[in-house]
């Protein structure tokens, strides 16, 4: 097994609160796949949970080498939950920057302070 990416992301939770309640459903569409959304609106307070998501996602455009360019997107990237640690997803573009790295698997951390989330992506190749 090999490192074939790193990539680290450090978000502004009050940023992406301030951007919820500015554009509300329209940021979380462009931003969040339709999984994620329902996963962070039943939190009470969601611009933690989103914040999390978007260190994740940069964190993982980061990794693949393109950062958020080469065709993309942030819904490219989904930060899925099963029943376990988070994990990243990669689909269109994304994907196949990940597949051209010969990447296997994706290791994702988040935490959150009280004003910021934390990603770290490291991707894996034989």
């Amino acid at each position: 097994m090999r490192i074939v990416g790193i990539g680290m992301d450090a978000t502004d939770i009050p940023r992406i609160s301030a951007a919820i309640e500015r554009y509300g459903d329209r940021f979380l569409t462009r931003i969040l796949t339709d999984g994620e959304q329902a996963y962070v609106r039943r939190h009470r307070d969601p611009a933690p949970s989103v914040a999390g998501r978007f260190a994740a996602k940069e964190a993982g455009m980061k990794a693949i080498g393109t950062g958020h360019s080469a065709g993309v997107l942030w819904r490219d990237i989904e930060v899925i939950r099963r029943g376990g640690p988070p994990q990243l997803a990669f689909h269109g573009a994304a994907r196949r920057h990940f597949d051209a790295l010969g990447a296997k698997q994706a290791f994702l951390t988040i935490t959150h302070a009280d004003t910021l989330a934390l990603a770290h992506v490291i991707l894996v190749g034989d």
